[in-house]
């Protein structure tokens, strides 16, 4: 089968796509036929390995894992021992962070581990595209504790985790203001964000509202410059470590600060009731993954390359097998 492998750290270029085996599935085990797979920020730092101290997880001198990949959606074409909860022919998409290999023809995935079925009125693209993000976004509004009716503010709201969190906020009965660049101003209003400050012509952190909540989805802000938009029991919370990992510290300490400013670290929760609840959304249509650029497998270099700008405009998706490119 086909694959994008890297067997190195480095950049983009240190992704080729060469020929590998087809995996095997063991007990309790899909082997799936992949589609539609994506690039997203995870891939793009277990590829550089940066920062550096993620070689004590994923391989100090090469990487453990050599073919990256978090997402996908696909057909199963093969199954393992003791496997009861899918069957050969059905449409699954999967959310494999822990694993990886979803960047090839053929991924394993385990029947318990964040898998399901895609709904029939459900495209492949969306599907593949619709995990990340979400669980991210997910689990960053409940570490902090947003409830219905609070304000909370979203720096990097046009990402896979920014644009994902609009949505649930909004569906939340927040109120939402979204910091993006001024072009996708009108996406994001869609998503269900009520306010929009572009931030190439405004400092969102000189606005005068205070927020219950600060969430920066791209890691680009810190807590000591969002302070003074928090209220004084606000919460910043980021989906990235933040500079000299400082968001890690400061959440122990958070934890002290029960009613005053604080930070808070949203370690993602896996597991398969996550991946069924985005199943319900997509179904309900009360979810919508933004896609940005599609590429197929042989330039996934290029796709790897563009999500490292910082510009992309939520998913970048790749095609694998016989799913055709859209923006279901």
């Amino acid at each position: 089968m086909r694959a994008a492998v890297n067997t190195s750290y480095g950049p983009p270029e240190v992704v080729t796509v060469t020929e590998v085996p087809v995996p095997e599935p063991g007990e309790g085990e899909l082997l799936v036929r992949v589609d539609v797979t994506t690039v997203n920020r995870t891939d793009c730092a277990y590829r550089a390995a940066r920062p550096f101290f993620m070689r004590s997880m994923t391989g100090l001198r090469r990487p453990r894992r050599t073919i990256l990949g978090t997402e996908l959606a696909g057909e199963v074409v093969g199954t393992g021992a003791q496997v009861d909860q899918f069957a050969v022919g059905d449409r699954v998409f999967a959310y494999v962070e822990g694993r990886f290999g979803a960047h090839a023809e053929y991924a394993v995935v385990h029947q318990g581990a964040s898998v399901a079925t895609v709904p029939a009125t459900v495209s492949q693209t969306a599907a593949a595209a619709a995990t990340e993000g979400f669980h991210y976004a997910r689990s960053a509004i409940r570490r902090a504790g947003v409830r219905p009716g609070d304000q909370v503010l979203v720096n990097g709201a046009t990402g896979g985790i920014g644009s994902a969190a609009v949505q649930q906020l909004a569906a939340l009965g927040v109120s939402v203001t979204a910091v993006c660049a001024g072009e996708p101003a009108d996406l994001v209003r869609g998503l269900g964000a009520e306010h929009v400050v572009d931030y190439t012509t405004e400092d969102f952190t000189r606005l005068p509202d205070r927020f219950h909540v600060v969430l920066d989805a791209i890691g680009k802000s810190t807590f000591g410059r969002c302070r003074r938009i928090l209220r004084p029991d606000g919460v910043y919370v980021s989906s990235e470590l933040g500079p000299g990992w400082q968001n890690l510290p400061l959440s122990a300490l958070g934890t002290l600060r029960r009613g005053r400013q604080r930070v808070v670290f949203p370690f993602p929760e896996e597991g398969q009731s996550v991946v069924e609840e985005i199943r319900d959304h997509l179904a309900a249509g009360t979810f919508r993954p933004v896609i940005d650029r599609t590429y197929p497998l042989a330039e996934i270099a290029e796709a790897h390359r563009y999500v490292e700008t910082g510009q992309k405009i939520g998913n970048v998706v790749i095609t694998v097998g016989t799913a055709t490119p859209d923006a279901g």
